[in-house]
C-alpha cells in the first residue's frame, strides 16, 4: 500500500478546531478508500512559543521536511503581541516557507454559486468566478538587500527595501503558472510594473521568452499590476491564471478573495521545485484566514478553507485528483442546500457551527465517493 505522510500544523486560535474537521476526512479517505495517510502533528506559532521559546522547534522543522506535505492551520494573536520580532507566531511560518523552498504561492479564488450575493460586487460578476492566482514566494522586495532603516541625523531616517529578481526565478513561477494553466483555460495573465520599475521590466521580457520557449499554446497577456487590480473589481471573470511577483501577489490575491465573499473561504498551496530524482516538490497547504482569537475555542469558526486547502493538498501533492474533485464538490453541495456558518450566514439558510459544517461536508463528500 502506498504511503503518504502528511505532517499537520494547527497552529493557534481556530487553527486547531478547522483541522479536526480535515482529520475526519482524512480517517474516511484512509478507511474506505484505502489512501494510506500517515499522520504526525506538531506546534507552529504562539503555542510553539509557549512550549519551548521559539516559533517552529528544530525537531518540527526536520518533520516538515521529511513529510510528502505539510498542512498548515492559523498562527498568531493577542497574546504573543510582545514576544520578540525573531520569535513571533509569523516567524515559524516564514520559516517553513524558508527552508522548505516554497516560490510558488496558489491563491485560488472561488465564488461558490450559492454565495454570489455575499460579495461586494454585483451577483452576476462573481458568479462561476474561478481564478487562480500564481505569487512568486521567495523573492522580490519582502528578502532583497539591502533591508533597513538608516539614521541619517538631523531627526531624519530612511527606510530601504530593495526589490530585486534573477532570471531563474522569474522563468521558474512562469512556468509553474503556464502548466496550470493547461489544465484549466489556457490563459495566463503576467502582472508588474514594467513602466515605473526594472524588475518589472525584466519580469516582462523573462515571461515573453518562457511562452515563446516552451508554452506557445498557452494564451499570454500582459498587464500592468495598478490596472490589474482595477480589472479585477470592474470584470474579475475576464481572467484564468494570473501571475505575478511578491509583493502585487500578495495584494492582489487578497483583493481577489474579498470577490468572493469572504476572506475565511478560502485555501492556498505553497510549493517548492520538483525534486531531481522523485519528481515530488516540497509543499504546505494553508487557509487564507488568520488565527481569528476572538472566536477560537467557541465551536463557530468556519471550517472550509481548511478543507479546501486539503483539497488542493490531495490534488497537488497526492495526485488524487477524483477525490480532490469530489471534496470540493461536496462543499459547493452543502453551500447549495443553504448550510451555512456565521461568517457567511444569509436569510433563510440554516447556520451551524464548526463541527456540523464539517460532518455535513463529510456526509456529502461521502455520498458522491459512494
Amino acid at each position: 500500500m502506498t504511503v503518504r505522510n502528511l505532517f499537520l500544523l494547527p497552529g493557534d486560535g481556530i487553527g486547531p478546531e478547522a483541522m479536526a474537521e480535515v482529520r475526519k476526512i482524512i480517517a474516511y479517505l484512509n478507511e474506505a478508500k484505502g489512501t494510506g495517510f500517515v499522520l504526525d502533528e506538531g506546534l507552529v506559532g504562539g503555542v510553539a512559543y509557549d512550549a519551548h521559546g521559539s516559533a517552529v522547534s528544530e525537531e518540527d522543522m526536520a518533520k516538515a521536511l521529511a513529510a510528502d506535505a505539510v498542512l498548515f492551520g492559523a498562527v498568531g494573536g493577542p497574546k504573543w503581541d510582545a514576544v520578540p520580532y525573531e520569535v513571533r507566531p509569523e516567524a515559524g511560518l516564514l520559516r517553513l516557507r524558508k527552508d522548505l523552498k516554497l516560490f510558488a504561492n496558489l491563491r485560488p479564488a472561488i465564488c461558490y454559486p450559492a454565495l454570489a450575493a455575499a460579495s461586494s460586487l454585483k451577483p452576476e460578476l462573481v458568479e462561476g468566478l474561478d481564478i487562480l492566482i500564481v505569487r512568486e514566494l521567495t523573492g522580490g522586495v519582502y528578502f532583497g538587500e539591502p533591508k533597513e532603516i538608516i539614521d541619517l541625523g538631523n531627526g531624519q531616517k530612511r527606510g530601504i527595501d530593495t526589490q530585486v529578481y534573477d532570471t531563474y526565478e522569474i522563468e521558474r513561477i512562469a512556468g509553474v503558472a503556464f502548466e496550470l494553466a493547461r489544465t484549466r483555460q489556457n490563459r495566463v495573465c503576467s502582472m508588474e510594473k514594467r513602466n515605473v520599475m526594472k524588475s518589472g521590466v525584466l519580469w516582462n521580457q523573462v515571461v515573453t521568452e518562457t511562452h515563446k520557449a516552451k508554452y506557445s499554446d498557452v494564451q499570454l497577456e500582459h498587464m500592468l499590476a495598478d490596472a490589474g487590480g482595477m480589472q479585477l473589481v470592474r470584470q474579475p471573470k475576464q481572467f484564468d491564471v494570473i501571475v505575478t511577483d511578491n509583493l502585487f501577489g500578495d495584494m492582489l490575491s487578497d483583493v481577489a478573495a474579498m470577490l468572493t465573499g469572504s476572506l475565511g473561504m478560502l485555501p492556498s498551496a505553497s510549493l517548492g521545485a520538483p525534486d531531481a530524482k522523485t519528481g515530488k516538490r516540497k509543499a504546505l497547504y494553508e487557509p487564507v484566514h488568520g488565527s481569528a482569537p476572538d472566536i477560537a475555542g467557541k465551536g463557530i469558526a468556519n471550517p472550509i478553507a481548511m478543507i479546501a486547502s486539503f483539497a488542493m493538498c490531495l490534488r497537488y501533492s497526492f495526485n488524487l485528483v477524483t477525490e480532490a474533485d469530489n471534496l470540493e464538490k461536496a462543499i459547493a453541495n452543502v453551500l447549495d442546500k443553504g448550510i451555512r456558518t456565521g461568517d457567511i450566514m444569509a436569510e433563510g439558510c440554516k447556520q451551524v457551527g464548526t463541527v456540523e459544517m464539517g460532518e455535513a461536508i463529510l456526509a456529502e463528500f461521502k455520498a458522491i465517493s459512494a
